[in-house]
């Protein structure tokens, strides 16, 4: 008789697929009755599926065929996909002992199988591929006697007589208190239901707890499932050993009820689960995959893997402590962890809780995490590392009520058999990480220093973080006003920047933490860009993985602590500039007077980077029938030497409308630079008159105090120096000034400067060294007034590759034609 059992199924290739796999292979082996292999059986299925999606990508056909028949009776699981071309890249033989290297970092899934199959393989065909696994049943096989037809040996319980049976039901209410009390009950421990209805349970059970992480009779009570050994108390006041299942009813809370199914210790059999031989505990498998090399975060992603298919539960975490060691954060996930990141604040996950815990409905107790888990149900261990919590590992799922207190035994053994390995490799990662952290930052900084343009900082922002840590980012910027747009994304496939930028909002209708992400492929994440209590926007970056481990949720948070620090700075220095912008308006004159018969040209360059103003000066206006100029230069440059130019260039134009001549100007700022009794802030200023003259030209009356004298470009190209430098003001208050006369004909042009140009220095020489600057002018015959400026103001920029240090500023006048009066 062919005893083979075959049952097939077929999926899409899609993500989902995975999930129906491992749901179709429990249910399989469950109707075997070959549950005790389903850990196995299930990881390996949905290691093999996920590659089919991942590397076929077509539609795949699962098979389980078992085969009772064969010596030893064996379990095989057959998963096709209809692209034979893609070969199995880790198909290799591990090496023996499974040394340093014999694991690759890809390829994780048929790793596995190697370690937990008997043998595996690949077969090919024209139209398909199909990876196959085999699992050898030397366990169990009391179960597949049964399959097979063959009458297995009874329990060895079974030696207690089985008319001493007695299935008592006992029904307390929340408190505690007897409710319900069956016949049996009473066969077996002699209280009748009358006697024993409205008693505590606490008064009948001589309660000790039980395992290695005891609970309380209250907490035992408040667990969905529960089967144990005890001592309850005959009305006699004997105890007899008993055995007890426990099941507490959903529903309002008080309206829940426990119900207590109990028999004598001997006949626990009735009670207890089948055996459930494992091939290979999940924590003896996990701590096989510790002694491979193997990175830090791949080796917990695969633990949380393997506990959350043993477990059953819908997404498995390993949390590790974070650098202030009182809270814990997400370092993997398996299943669906729904982009999980950052710590968990709750007082579930503490450094004082050193059992494990199981929670029936997190809703009923801490609604926020049950939100942040979207999970229901929920159980814990610890990692114990000489007796401090390192971390712990978690299994959740949806639906509340779905894990009972054996699996939190099953936790807390997987958790001792990993936490110190975890806690050496973790310590080994954080100083490795540590490094790379710091350079990485370091990195970061220098690239931001001195950037003082929002657009460019959000840019490099975002191209810092992809694709080292994200698949795309974008970055929000808020501005003093509160307003938040989209500043820049960034996509590691530059061709889908504008579809990126097209499905993120562009300026979000609510805060940024409360935005709803477009659904996609990678996991949304955003982090705030905050300094001194002020908000500059947010990076927000789409991953590929299913969670962010914590040393990487603390890198980009001092990323976007730097970046938000270089944001408040540039818009320090934006308001600096708008400062700057408004004192220039007032310092210098939005425009030169025309003058009919002349041509003027001015060139105004501040050394300090970013200003717009410093200590030279210039001006050039209209007073009745002539008209006046003015060039000055006060010691130092920069916002405080601006201040004195504020005052320079206000007094010379009032003074000059005033109808004061240019000796009696120079008198009068004397003095008011005195008054103000700054210290080192002497002026040097050149000042000057030019009337019309009959037979066209002008007669220019000048005086220089401790000015570089103004050089004349006679018609012939000679060049001379027209005025002798005085005292500079602000230096005596006793000193004395005097004007000197010349006069400006037609096509001659008058050339004014200041030590920013003459003083222009390269190594060792000087621009002015040997009339550098007369030379340079000679040149300029037959240039209108600006071919001039421009000619000068090239041969200061050229004459030294490094840039100017001081203020730049020099005015050309040239003469064209006659000179009519003004009006």
């Amino acid at each position: 008789m062919d005893t083979t059992r075959v049952s097939s199924t077929a999926f899409d290739g899609t993500p989902h697929a995975p999930a129906h796999a491992r749901k179709f292979v429990r249910q399989v082996l469950g109707e075997w009755r070959l549950s005790h292999l389903a850990e196995d059986a299930v990881l390996l299925t949905s290691e093999l599926v996920t590659n089919a999606v991942v590397h076929a990508g077509t539609g795949i056909e699962l098979t389980c065929r078992l085969d009772v028949d064969a010596n030893p009776a064996k379990l095989e699981i057959e998963v096709d996909d209809h692209h034979p071309t893609r070969t199995i890249l880790a198909a290799d033989p591990m090496p023996a002992g499974g040394g340093p290297g014999g694991m690759r970092t890809s390829g994780r899934g048929l790793a596995l199988a190697g370690m937990l199959a008997d043998a595996w393989g690949v077969t090919y065909t024209r139209t398909a591929k199909r990876v196959w696994v085999r699992m050898e049943l030397t366990d169990g096989c009391e179960g597949l006697e049964l399959l097979a037809g063959t009458p297995g040996p009874a329990p060895a319980a079974l030696s207690a007589p089985i008319d001493t049976l007695h299935v008592g039901v006992v029904v307390c209410d929340r408190d505690g208190l007897v409710q319900s009390w069956n016949h049996e009950a009473q066969h077996l421990l002699g209280w009748r239901s009358d006697q024993a209805v409205g008693l505590r349970l606490a008064d009948l059970v001589a309660w000790r707890g039980h395992g290695p992480y005891a609970l309380s009779l209250p907490d035992t009570l408040g667990l969905g499932r529960w089967r144990g050994e005890a001592r309850m108390r005959h009305i006699d006041g004997r105890l007899i050993p008993v055995y007890v299942s426990h099941l507490r009813t959903r529903g309002r809370s008080e309206d829940r009820r426990s119900i207590w199914m109990v028999v004598a210790r001997d006949h626990r059999y009735v009670l207890t689960p089948p055996p459930a031989p494992l091939r290979r505990e999940a924590g003896t498998r996990i701590k096989d995959l510790i002694d491979q090399d193997m990175p830090f975060a791949e080796l917990l992603g695969t633990i949380a893997q393997i506990v959350q298919v043993s477990s059953g539960g819908d997404a498995a975490y390993v949390l590790l402590s974070a650098e202030a060691g009182n809270t814990f954060g997400v370092a993997a996930g398996s299943g669906a962890t729904a982009g999980l990141v950052g710590v968990l604040a709750t007082g579930l996950f503490g450094a004082d809780r050193k059992t494990p815990t199981m929670i029936e409905d997190l809703l009923s107790g801490d609604v926020e995490l049950a939100q942040q888990l979207r999970a229901r149900s929920l159980a814990c261990a610890p990692l114990l590392v000489t007796g401090e919590v390192t971390g712990y590992i978690v299994v959740t799922a949806a639906q509340p009520g779905r894990f009972d207190q054996e699996l939190t035994v099953s936790l807390q053994h997987i958790a001792d058999q990993v936490a110190v390995p975890v806690q050496r490799e973790r310590l080994a990662e954080r100083d490795r990480a540590h490094r790379g952290r710091l350079s990485f930052l370091a990195e970061a900084g220098e690239l931001l220093a001195g950037v003082h343009d929002e657009e460019l900082i959000a840019a490099l922002t975002a191209q810092l973080v992809v694709p080292k840590i994200a698949t795309w980012a974008a970055v929000y910027l808020t501005d003093l006003a509160g307003m938040t747009r989209l500043a820049h994304v960034w996509h590691s496939e530059e061709r889908h920047n504008a579809d990126l930028r097209k499905s993120l909002p562009a300026i979000p209708r609510t805060a940024i933490e409360e935005v709803s992400w477009p659904v996609g492929p990678e996991n949304v994440l955003s982090f705030p860009l905050l300094t001194q209590g002020r908000s500059h926007g947010a990076l927000v970056i789409g991953r590929t993985e299913p969670t962010l481990p914590l040393e990487l949720a603390d890198l980009l948070s001092d990323l976007c602590r730097l970046v938000a620090l270089n944001l408040h700075t540039a818009m320090l220095y934006a308001r600096q500039a708008t400062t700057s912008r408004v004192l220039q308006r007032s310092l210098l004159p939005m425009r030169t007077a025309p003058m009919p018969g002349l041509e003027s040209a001015v060139v105004y360059e501040p050394a300090e980077e970013g200003a717009d103003v410093g200590g030279d000066f210039y001006d050039l206006f209209t007073v009745a029938d002539h008209w006046c100029f003015a060039l000055g230069d006060v010691c130092g440059s920069g916002p405080e030497a601006a201040a004195v130019t504020g005052l320079a260039r206000h007094a010379v134009r009032l003074l000059a409308k005033e109808h004061y001549t240019v000796a009696d100007i120079f008198d009068r700022l004397n003095h008011a630079l005195l008054e103000e009794d700054d210290d080192g802030r002497f002026l040097s200023l050149l000042c000057g008159e030019l009337t019309p003259l009959p037979q066209g030209g002008a007669l220019c009356t000048i005086a220089s105090a401790g000015h570089p004298p103004p050089l004349l470009l006679r018609a012939d190209g000679r060049v001379e120096a027209m005025a002798t430098p005085q005292l500079l003001l602000g230096v005596e208050a006793g000193a004395r000034f005097y004007v000197e006369t010349f006069e400006l004909a037609p096509e001659e042009v008058l050339l004014c400067v200041t030590d920013g140009v003459t003083e222009r220095r390269n190594g060792g020489r000087l621009l002015d060294d040997g009339d550098g600057l007369s030379a340079v002018l000679s040149g300029c015959a037959g240039l209108s007034a600006h071919a001039v400026a421009e000619r000068v103001r090239h041969a200061v920029e050229s004459f030294a590759t490094e840039p100017s240090h001081d203020d730049v500023a020099l005015l050309v006048i040239k003469a064209t034609a006659a000179l009519r009066a003004v009006r």
